[in-house]
């Protein structure tokens, strides 16, 4: 079994490996960032949890790029009262890169 970490960013928690690329909730920053807030850690064999996070643990990660996610619609009408709602939301993401987890 290959080493992997889960992490926490943007709210919402991801199991990462070397190597694997994901989107997230918009990152700040260029070129490589440290995350620190990091769940559990395994090397393969072993597996560390935290109690909320790992201390000493840090997933270094390669900001590729930024993007937008699919267009997610609200829509809320009530039938013979001449009221309807349209509102639409594209949420901020980053493309990241795993690069190593120490």
């Amino acid at each position: 079994m290959e080493a992997y970490a889960v992490i926490e960013t943007g709210g919402k928690q991801y199991r990462v490996a070397v190597g694997q690329t994901l989107e997230v909730e918009r990152l700040e920053g260029e070129g490589e960032v440290e995350i620190s807030s990091v769940l559990a850690v395994s090397d393969g064999t072993v597996l560390k949890v935290g109690t909320p996070y790992v201390e000493g643990a840090k997933v270094v990660v390669a900001i590729e790029g930024d993007t937008l996610a699919e267009k997610v619609v609200n829509f809320k009408k009530r039938r013979r009262k001449g009221y309807a709602r349209k509102v639409g939301h594209r949420q901020q993401l980053t493309k990241i890169t795993v690069k190593a987890i120490a």
